[in-house]
């Protein structure tokens, strides 16, 4: 099973590819789709869905994993995270692709263990866990993998036996 994590962003999404096959994980691909912050914020959405479309025709998942937003005390920052929420779960309804969301909190809780843990420590986790270079994953990317991981260790009976 092949399932796409997108961690939504203003600014960056960041997304990662995972491959499950018989309680094994691995990364087939990852990385972030930057938004050109000098245009209006409609055009950053079109730019979103426009570059979502383009990596879901070039991926070809069976799932689609899109991290709930996460609640800040600014308002206004809350509401264009869920604009890029929409614009990301638009492009893959689109496809009729089967779609999943988990809060980030519970992203954190399935692969680290505890639900408040920093970026930081979601891209460490992600690198030893998939077996990448660190210092070559970048933090959107850590969290678009961590994101599909969740979901494949959420469909598995005993996450236990995964490795």
């Amino acid at each position: 099973m092949l399932i796409l994590g997108i961690d939504p962003g203003i600014h960056v999404v960041g997304y990662g590819l995972v491959k499950m096959e018989s309680r094994h994980f691995s990364a087939v691909d990852y990385g972030f789709l930057p938004t050109d912050e000098t245009l209006a914020f409609p055009q950053r959405l079109k730019q979103i869905y426009d570059a979502v479309s383009e990596l879901l025709n070039r991926c070809q998942p069976d799932v689609v994993v899109v991290e709930e937003v996460f609640v800040s005390q600014n308002a206004k920052t809350t509401l264009k995270l869920g604009h890029a929420r929409g614009v990301i779960l638009l492009a893959a309804m689109e496809r009729n692709l089967p779609i999943a969301e988990y809060a980030p909190r519970e992203v954190k809780q399935a692969v680290l263990g505890k639900g408040g843990a920093s970026k930081r420590q979601v891209q460490w986790m992600m690198a030893q866990m998939l077996h990448l270079k660190e210092e070559k994953l970048q933090e959107d990317a850590a969290d678009g993998l961590a994101v599909a991981l969740c979901h494949g260790l959420r469909s598995c009976k005993s996450p236990s036996e995964i490795y």
